[in-house]
């Protein structure tokens, strides 16, 4: 059975180049959880969360799924914003997809993918309701112009959750943002925001 050793080594290294930089970073860092963001983002690997705003450990709540869907289904995302909103009490929730996103890729394409079809189907919708928006678009227009209408889409599910809701109506001070991420440059772009 393989252990991938290496990643082991690596670990052991970055710990040790951490503490030599910060020997408390590690004890103070499990004595909090108090992230003032959500973010709820694509799984792709080129897409670290904490990295590309630039924050430590324990300053980003982070769930990934492929392509940012949210959708009243899944409990896995809405288990995060319900723990994020009620008991993190988080400020902010991010919605951030990606340029060239491959599930928004695979969304497009009109071939059988398998399973995750079924995830997939969630961005079809978001097409087929943005049809006008898509037409007469190049192929790279429209995968660009779809991964920006998917977290526009996903914005509207996050704000429409009871958790949200409940929150609003509560006055608990709570904005949901639409970010997209350009792998080309390293750049946000901001594409909306609800506050509460």
């Amino acid at each position: 059975m393989k252990t991938l050793k290496h990643m082991f080594d690596r670990n052991l290294a970055w710990a040790t180049a951490i503490k030599e930089k910060d020997p408390e970073y590690f004890s103070v860092l499990a004595a909090q959880q108090s992230p003032e963001y959500l973010w709820i983002g694509c799984s792709d690997s080129r897409v670290p969360a904490n990295q590309i705003i630039d924050l430590q450990p324990g300053e980003v709540f982070v769930h990934r799924n492929i392509a940012n869907v949210v959708v009243h289904t899944d409990l896995n995302c809405l288990s995060v914003i319900h723990f994020g909103v009620e008991v993190l009490k988080v400020k902010h929730i991010i919605v951030c997809g990606h340029y060239g996103c491959g599930g928004v890729i695979a969304a497009m394409e009109d071939k059988d993918h398998g399973l995750i079809d079924n995830w997939l189907r969630h961005i079809r919708d978001v097409g087929r309701f943005n049809a006008s928006k898509l037409e007469g678009l190049t192929e790279q227009e429209k995968l660009n112009t779809l991964c920006e209408l998917n977290v526009k889409e996903q914005v509207t599910n996050v704000c429409n959750t009871p958790v949200v809701q409940k929150a609003w109506s509560e006055g608990q001070k709570l904005s949901i943002h639409g970010w997209i991420y350009d792998i080309n440059n390293g750049l946000l772009k901001d594409l909306v925001t609800y506050d509460s």
